[in-house]
């Protein structure tokens, strides 16, 4: 491995880190495309590379931040994980049977699907209103 492939990782790593601390997107949105593109991976070595690096516990420091102030809610981690890890299965197998060329147009529909909902359609949810810490605070008198 050349030292231009280590760094380009690292830059990798870096900005998915950064970003799945800031808006909870890492792996498939940005590693993958960017293993592909700025690395020559195939596709699916891209997945499973994205795969790999969440089977370790990579997120623990942005989960403690999120959890002290209370954004986790447990009972769906443990739920959705469950579902998360017989969902790997099926989809790793679906996917290990098709072509690289449908699977980068697969991910590129699904990525295309995901941000026109969240930039054309969704609206802030009263949970969201809530937390917003520049709403103001119905128990807090509002001064000019």
């Amino acid at each position: 491995m050349t030292t231009a492939t280590i760094l380009l990782l690292l830059l990798v790593g870096l900005i998915a880190g950064i970003l799945s601390g800031l808006v909870g997107v890492g792996g498939g949105i940005i590693m993958v495309p960017a293993l592909v593109l700025l690395l020559g991976f195939t596709q699916k070595q891209a997945q499973g590379t994205s795969l790999g690096i969440m089977l370790l516990p990579v997120g623990i420091l942005a989960v403690l931040q999120y959890y002290k102030q209370g954004y986790i809610n447990f009972n769906s981690v443990f739920i959705i994980s469950a579902a998360f890890v017989v969902g790997g299965f099926l989809g790793s197998k679906l996917a290990l049977n098709l072509s690289d060329d449908k699977m980068k147009k697969i991910f590129a529909i699904v990525l295309m699907i995901v941000s026109l909902k969240m930039l054309l359609f969704d609206k802030p949810t009263k949970n969201e209103v809530d937390h917003n810490p520049n709403t103001p605070s119905k128990n807090v008198e509002n001064k000019p």
